[in-house]
């Protein structure tokens, strides 16, 4: 119960951010969620034996969104920049035998989190933004529910049980198939919307292409799962925090997102290369 409202609180939210919100607002979200992830996956890296420049790493993850707002053309220069501070405030505050580890978590820290979460506001900012980042939520948060509910009934044969014990081929496969079933949604809905001339949600091109890419996001985002469950893992907790009653932290709540958004949009930047 404590998850279904949690999600009907969310949900809405991040629906009317999603289609109404400006690029800055949808920028300092993306920020303000990769900031609160951030912190919680450093304290996983603190739990494996790191002790790593919190507070750092959380300004550093907020000048990167400043220049995804800004000047996002830079952002490769930026984040090397960001790192190499990193790399050098730990090789002063740390002892010499943990510089490395402390390091590699800190800066990871701002690739997987930080790096990823800046594709959101840059996907809002290409045509049709919105009905992407719809088209994105929506496959996402379908796989996940699909898997959940079919893994718990269904489910007999394990996934990656070294990683999640209670992850199954069955929930798997769902996931793949709650994916396409709400894209076939999307798109339907869309040329109802669009018979009556609102172009809210705009999908170009063939039922195939977003059938089929709604599949490589959903690998991306159960892969994102399972590999943020390699972290908890090897941590020793279960949640990342326990901000989101009945969801964990909110680490737990976008692990997905974190390989489905980049995939998005590297997918969008081949297309329109060719």
């Amino acid at each position: 119960m404590a998850r279904i409202l949690t999600a009907l609180v969310l949900v809405p939210v991040v629906l009317l951010l999603l289609l109404k919100g400006p690029f800055w607002l949808i920028t300092a979200a993306a920020c303000a969620v990769a900031m609160l992830a951030a912190w919680e996956f450093l304290g996983l890296a603190d739990a494996s034996g790191a002790k790593t420049p919190r507070l750092l790493v959380i300004v550093s993850i907020a000048v990167l969104f400043l220049f995804t707002f800004l000047r996002s053309d830079v952002l490769a220069p930026v984040l090397s920049a960001l790192a190499l501070i990193i790399f050098s405030a730990v090789s002063f505050r740390s002892p010499l035998k943990r510089v490395l580890l402390d390091t590699s978590a800190s800066v990871f820290s701002l690739l997987y989190i930080g790096l990823s979460l800046t594709t959101i506001p840059l996907i809002s900012q290409q045509e049709d933004g919105p009905a992407l980042l719809i088209f994105l939520f929506f496959a996402v948060w379908s796989g996940d529910v699909a898997a959940l509910y079919v893994g718990r009934s269904l489910g007999k044969h394990k996934l990656a049980p070294a990683v999640s014990p209670n992850k199954t081929w069955e929930g798997s496969i769902a996931s793949v198939l709650g994916s396409m079933a709400i894209t076939g949604l999307l798109l339907y809905l869309a040329g109802m919307l669009q018979q009556h001339g609102i172009e809210t949600l705009h999908y170009p091109g063939s039922i195939a292409h977003w059938l089929g890419l709604s599949v490589v996001l959903n690998i991306a985002a159960q892969i994102g799962d399972l590999v943020e469950s390699a972290v908890k893992r090897g941590a020793g907790v279960k949640d990342s925090g326990t901000l989101l009653p009945g969801h964990g932290g909110v680490l737990d709540r976008i692990d997905a997102l974190l390989l489905a958004a980049p995939v998005l949009w590297y997918a969008q930047l081949i297309q329109q290369s060719f």
